[in-house]
């Protein structure tokens, strides 16, 4: 199961998980993505069986989670990636983040994982084997002003991720909190790859690819950096610079106010372009 499946990391999750001949249900808010990604994996994998369910995770609806647990109560879910989530539209101080952007950022990152994990784990506790992948982000890794709400729900998954690992661990199950840097997507809203950016067909082969490995990230167990620079990046600011000392938070605020800057000029001109 592949949750936020219809575009970027979660899309290329469903793409390179059917490449290895897992059926996949994709779940994802847009009907219309779902229904193409599934046409595209029994195009290129026809032995790959999808379903797929469109829902919004920014309701919180209990009919939709029904309708999920519905949809996979008598398959054998052996692999969750934890995909879907929201970041803020720009950098934005806390005390003018919008109260629904605040509210979509938490329902979505943390209470729409919790629910749907909390929907597989018993099949995987009953049948003592599973793998949940959830996606994390650096910005949890380090406290990120300008990005507060969504660096303290990533920081949440962090912690989150590393207690269930201990849970679960007797039953067989691999619990794993990716954390990553950027990557080129419409979040990131960076195009072009580099060193420290891969599309999201790298970072996800390096995610399959080293499942059970700390790559770089030796501060939380039941955690990883598996993309090659992000794990030196992870190494060296948990076991350097430190990810909490007031030189870090300085160097990533400058930056993200840095951001907000130009996002917030390059709005102007737009807005000037249309009232002409």
């Amino acid at each position: 199961m592949v949750t936020g499946a219809s575009d970027g990391l979660g899309k290329e999750f469903a793409l390179q998980l059917a490449k290895s001949k897992f059926n996949i249900v994709l779940v994802s808010r847009t009907a219309s993505k779902l229904a193409t990604l599934s046409e595209d994996i029994t195009k290129q994998f026809p032995q790959v069986q999808t379903k797929t369910l469109a829902m919004d995770f920014s309701r919180n609806a209990d009919a939709d989670y029904q309708a999920l647990g519905e949809l996979v109560s008598d398959i054998d879910v052996s692999v969750l990636v934890n995909n879907v989530g929201l970041s803020h539209s720009i950098p934005v101080p806390f005390a003018q983040t919008p109260s629904a952007e605040m509210a979509d950022i938490v329902t979505i990152n943390c209470t729409g994982t919790l629910r749907v994990t909390q929907l597989v784990v018993p099949g995987m506790m009953q049948r003592r084997r599973g793998l949940i992948l959830t996606m994390g982000s650096f910005g949890g890794l380090l406290p990120t002003p300008f990005l507060a709400t969504y660096s303290g729900s990533k920081a949440f998954l962090q912690h989150w991720s590393t207690a269930l690992g201990g849970e679960l661990a007797p039953y067989g199950i691999d619990v794993e909190l990716v954390q990553a840097y950027l990557i080129t997507s419409a979040m990131s809203k960076i195009r072009r790859a580099s060193a420290s950016i891969p599309t999201p067909r790298a970072f996800v082969h390096s995610v399959l690819a080293k499942i059970g490995r700390s790559g770089g990230s030796p501060t939380y167990a039941y955690s990883s950096s598996p993309y090659w620079s992000h794990g030196i990046m992870a190494w060296f600011l948990t076991s350097v610079s430190g990810t909490m000392g007031k030189f870090v938070l300085g160097q990533n605020k400058s930056m993200h106010e840095s951001i907000r800057k130009r996002a917030l000029r390059k709005a102007e001109r737009e807005n000037a372009k249309k009232s002409t």
